[in-house]
């Protein structure tokens, strides 16, 4: 955890706007709505569309701001063609262009991001993307890319909207910016650090699953309750460029009228449109080997991005069967050697069902692969592809068993889609009818959302309004629980390390803005020389409470991120000191976790910051 975000440092003055920001992985997406002096008065919630450019010197405004951000060499784009209202003199792009031209050079091109901003094998915040670019090219960090995109929609806001109005400035409105429920701690402060460098002072992150629902409650208006009924659990399951997200919501009763509760979180899974777009290149190229044509690894790169974009239109477009694909060739016949090949809706159909979404029983687990002792450095996307058996896993930990109503949550009876992948009705249709055939006695019934690659965005405008009490809201909170890792006191042993115990900081579900002390018991904070500090998570102890110490945690509990470090000692204390302390820990507005260990005299304190830079980075 990095000190910088938190909580709002000073309150936000009148905003003309509530804006809501899906930072997708494959797509960007800005709606807003105006805030109305009378709360009744009612004030549609609108996208923002983004100027970008389209083609070399043009510039269009398009409702998705692919993110993709090209980073040209000196002969990739002619001079002066990637200008923009507001700079004239750019030399990247971020959006449309960035992505097709990016296709083409994927060398010179940083996609998945959000993929790389929450893995904590590598330095987040060093400039390794693209991580396969040519020797001497321009690299950036996960968390400056990430940054890029939304100075990009910030200064197009500005240039349409704030421009005559500061008031309407985009840096002074109240901002909901979307983050996959399962990210942790680190990666969630990232993305608040990212923002900030932006300019956005005034945000607050909202998970995107819930965001999604948001996005059904809008659309229904008044009628929603008409939709579901107390005891009612709700499976959002969002599949997007990149990861596979998991919520159950529960529909309760309070005081007599409906509420809405996030009750589980599925784990981070790093399992999306892009695993599918490879996926489909792999398919492609087994055809091209037919025709006995071999693509080198530049080729391959330029095929899987082809790909993604023929994948996208045929799922798009359900009239189109066939989606040309083109491959540049090497060298200087340049033209001459590219390669012309196709992707039919039939490879989209038998890759994606049978490879992603097999039918499969409700205790059929993802696959574990012994892992090859020595791999290129890369994203470390899920070993199973297959989301039917992650969503086994999820339910099997989360629902109840049968025949056993004390435990866990109830199965889910209906399921909102969301995620550009779950745009295809073949999809959705596989995975509700693997569900029933999991419950054959629950009916389980799809909520029809709004167009998913918007529905995030719209959602997150409306938690706004909500949190005006323009809307009804879901009670949330923390969406893991968190601990910290606490050696055991006990005599050394050669050759063994002393056992580490679980020390739950935040339960599950604390909300926004509170805090705990765990004063119960104290602890020996070492000082004045490097020590460690584990960072821990569950998504599965949903009852352990701040304090509570797990000794077994394998299995349950997993480790975020960790940090050496060496906290200053005061003058009476000399290096290796053990110093009796109690723990504080923060969930803040924003989202974000604060921990700080508290001297027994209340004298000094110490914030735990866990550094994002783990891993190895390329040269």
């Amino acid at each position: 955890m990095r000190a910088a975000p938190g909580e709002q440092e000073q309150p936000l003055e009148a905003p003309k706007y509530i804006v809501g920001i899906d930072l997708g992985t494959t797509h960007c997406v800005v709606a807003y709505t105006e805030v109305a002096q009378d709360p009744e008065e009612p004030r549609p919630i609108r996208i923002f569309p983004i100027p970008q450019v389209i083609s070399p010197g043009e510039v269009k405004a398009r409702p998705l701001l692919p993110s993709f951000l090209l980073l040209p060499g000196p002969h990739d784009v002619p001079a002066g063609s990637l200008a923009l209202p507001w700079n004239p003199d750019l030399d990247y792009a971020v959006g449309e262009f960035a992505r097709n031209r990016g296709a083409e050079i994927p060398n010179r091109l940083v996609a998945s991001v959000k993929s790389w901003l929450c893995h904590n094998g590598v330095d987040r915040s060093r400039d390794i993307l693209p991580w396969d670019s040519p020797p001497g090219a321009v690299r950036i960090s996960p968390v400056a890319a990430t940054s890029r995109y939304l100075e990009h929609i910030g200064n197009a806001w500005n240039h349409l909207i704030g421009g005559s109005d500061p008031a309407a400035r985009l840096e002074g409105q109240e901002i909901f910016l979307t983050v996959p429920a399962s990210f942790d701690a680190v990666a969630r402060e990232l993305t608040v650090t990212a923002a900030r460098e932006a300019g956005f002072e005034h945000l607050t992150l909202l998970e995107e699953p819930q965001a999604a629902f948001y996005a059904w409650l809008e659309s229904r208006v008044d009628d929603w309750r008409r939709g579901i009924s107390v005891g009612d659990s709700i499976l959002v399951c969002d599949i997007g460029g990149g990861t596979t997200d998991f919520s159950l919501i529960q529909v309760t009763d309070e005081d007599g009228e409906l509420g809405l509760r996030r009750v589980a979180v599925g784990d981070h899974i790093l399992l999306g449109g892009d695993n599918m777009d490879l996926a489909l290149a792999y398919a492609v190229q087994a055809k091209l080997a037919r025709q006995r044509i071999k693509l080198d690894d530049w080729q391959f790169r330029g095929l899987w991005h082809g790909c993604r974009q023929a994948k996208e239109r045929l799922l798009a477009e359900p009239d189109r069967e066939v989606e040309p694909v083109v491959v540049l060739g090497r060298g200087s016949a340049l033209i001459g050697g590219t390669i012309r090949t196709e992707l039919t809706r039939s490879d989209v159909t038998i890759v994606l069902l049978e490879g992603f979404l097999p039918v499969c029983g409700a205790s059929d687990f993802p696959v574990r692969q012994a892992k090859v002792g020595m791999r290129e450095m890369g994203l470390p996307y899920a070993s199973d592809p297959a989301v039917t058996r992650h969503l086994a896993r999820f339910l099997g930990r989360q629902v109840e068993a049968v025949g056993d109503p004390s435990g866990g949550v109830a199965y889910p009876s209906a399921v909102l889609f969301n995620g550009g992948v779950m745009k295809s009705a073949q999809l959705r249709d596989r995975i509700t009818t693997v569900l029933n055939q999991w419950r054959p006695d629950h009916a389980l019934r799809e909520l029809h959302g709004v167009d998913p690659d918007l529905a995030v965005a719209r959602g997150a405008a409306y938690y706004g309004l909500a949190r005006r009490g323009r809307g009804i809201r879901i009670r949330a909170g923390a969406s893991r629980s968190y601990y910290i890792g606490i050696a055991t006191s006990m005599p050394a042993v050669p050759g063994i390390p002393a056992p580490l115990k679980a020390l739950c900081v935040v339960p599950f579900g604390m909300e926004e803005g509170s805090e705990v002390q765990v004063r119960e018991r104290e602890f020996a904070l070492v000082v004045g020389e490097s020590a460690v500090f584990p960072l821990l998570a569950s998504t599965v102890r949903q009852a352990d409470q701040a304090g509570e110490v797990v000794d077994d945690w394998s299995g349950d509990i997993e480790e975020v991120n960790r940090m050496e470090t060496n906290l200053p000692a005061s003058e009476q204390l000399a290096g290796g000191h053990g110093v009796p302390v109690w723990l504080q820990s923060r969930y803040t507005e924003v989202g974000t976790l604060e921990l700080y260990c508290v001297a027994r005299d209340g004298d000094e304190r110490w914030k735990l910051e866990f550094d994002p830079r783990q891993g190895e980075s390329p040269s």
